[in-house]
């Protein structure tokens, strides 16, 4: 059974720094389109940043610059690391993986994680 459990989220200040990882149960880490997303409240949910699994990757134009996906094979983990964090982040993010990469659609997305909370004071 493949399950997806994120953690590293918290509270920061404006400025500052987290890194999320997302476990993975099997090796679908390897072999499938891996994406973070966000949904803050009232909001839809949004897709962050993806890495292929050739390790291309792309990014919200909104994090580009500020955040890095990356993945580590060999321990079935995913990362978000995000820098220089503004209020405008603040929401749950969650990892999520697709057969392949293709719109960012949320709905593309067969396997989700339960979420871990993101939270920046300015």
């Amino acid at each position: 059974q493949i399950q997806l459990v994120e953690s590293g989220g918290g509270s920061v200040q404006a400025g500052g720094s987290l890194r999320l990882s997302c476990a993975s149960s099997t090796d679908i880490i390897n072999t499938y389109c891996m994406g973070w997303f966000r949904q803050a409240p009232g909001k839809e949910r949004e897709a962050v940043a993806h890495i292929d699994s050739d390790g291309s990757t792309w990014y919200a134009d909104s994090v580009k610059g500020r955040f890095t996906i990356s993945k580590d094979n060999a321990k079935y983990t995913l990362y978000l690391q995000m820098n220089s964090l503004k209020p405008d982040d603040t929401a749950m993010y969650y990892c999520a993986a697709a057969p392949v990469c293709g719109l960012n659609d949320p709905n593309e997305y067969n396997y989700w994680g339960q979420g871990t909370q993101v939270t920046v004071s300015s």
